[in-house]
C-alpha cells in the first residue's frame, strides 16, 4: 500500500534522509528504527507531508503523493500521531477525538465504538481536558484520534515515549488487534527493542539518515539491531 523510493529529505543545504526506500502492506506492522537523530522522525513526516521530499518519490496505493499537502494524504486514509501525542491540552478528550472529523464526509463525522473498545478509559473522560491527561492517556487519546479518520496507514512516532509498562502493553496489543484485522497497514517508529520485534513484520534501522539495515522480523538479528539502536 506505501511504497517509499529512493527518497532524499534535506533541511536547508543539510541533507537529512540518503536514498531511505521502505514499504508498509496491509495487514502488516512496519517497524523504523534508530537512535535519536537519525531520521525517523523526517521520515515519517515526508510521508504524511509535512516534510517535502527532494528526490525520489512516496508512492501511496500506486499513486506518487510527494506533492500532496498533508490534509490531502489525511483524505486519502493516512493518519499520523506524531511523537509527543499533540493533543490538544485546552479540549476535552471529547473535542479532541471530534477534530478527526476535519477530513471526513458529512455523514463520517461520527466516533466509531471502536475507539472506545480499543481504549476504554477514553469512554470515562470524555469530559476531561487533554492537559489533565497522563502521558499514557494522552497517546491513547491521539492514536483513538487518529482512528476516527477511518486510516488505512497509521503512522506511529515512537508510541511508548514516556509511557508507563501497563499501557505499553495495552497499546502492542492494539497494534496488533489492528494489523490482524487485515485492512490497514501500520507504520512504526520505536527505540524500544522488545516492543518493535514483536509486532515487526518488515523492518528498516536507519543511522545518519541512511538505510544500515532491513528485511523481515522473523529475520531481525537482535545483536545487529541493537547495537544501533543502543545509546
Amino acid at each position: 500500500m506505501l511504497e517509499i523510493r529512493d527518497i532524499d529529505v534535506f533541511y536547508g543545504a543539510s541533507q537529512a534522509l540518503r536514498k531511505i526506500s521502505f514499504s508498509a502492506d496491509k495487514g502488516r506492522v512496519a517497524c523504523v528504527m534508530g537512535r535519536n537523530g537519525v531520521g525517523k522522525t523526517t521520515l515519517m513526516r515526508a510521508v504524511a507531508g509535512q516534510q517535502a521530499v527532494r528526490s525520489g518519490g512516496v508512492f501511496w496505493e500506486g499513486e506518487n503523493i510527494s506533492k500532496l499537502a498533508p490534509h490531502e494524504r489525511a483524505r486519502r486514509g493516512i493518519a499520523y500521531v506524531p511523537q509527543g501525542r499533540d493533543v490538544f491540552s485546552q479540549l476535552t478528550v471529547l473535542e479532541n477525538l471530534k477534530t478527526g472529523f476535519a477530513v471526513l464526509p458529512r455523514a463520517g463525522r461520527h466516533i466509531p465504538d471502536e475507539v472506545f473498545e480499543l481504549f476504554p478509559v477514553l469512554r470515562q473522560m470524555l469530559k476531561r481536558r487533554g492537559g489533565d491527561l497522563s502521558g499514557g492517556q494522552q497517546q491513547q487519546l491521539a492514536i483513538g484520534r487518529a482512528l476516527v479518520t477511518r486510516p488505512r496507514l497509521l503512522i506511529l512516532d515512537e508510541p511508548t515515549e514516556g509511557i508507563q509498562p501497563s499501557i505499553i502493553k495495552d497499546i502492542q496489543r492494539v497494534i496488533a488487534l489492528l494489523r490482524d484485522r487485515g485492512d490497514m497497514a501500520i507504520l512504526l517508529v520505536e527505540q524500544y527493542f522488545e516492543f518493535a520485534r514483536d509486532l515487526a513484520d518488515n523492518y528498516l534501522v536507519m543511522d545518519r539518515g541512511e538505510e544500515v539495515l532491513s528485511g523481515l522480523g522473523a529475520d531481525m538479528v537482535e545483536a545487529e539491531v541493537r547495537r544501533y539502536i543502543a545509546v
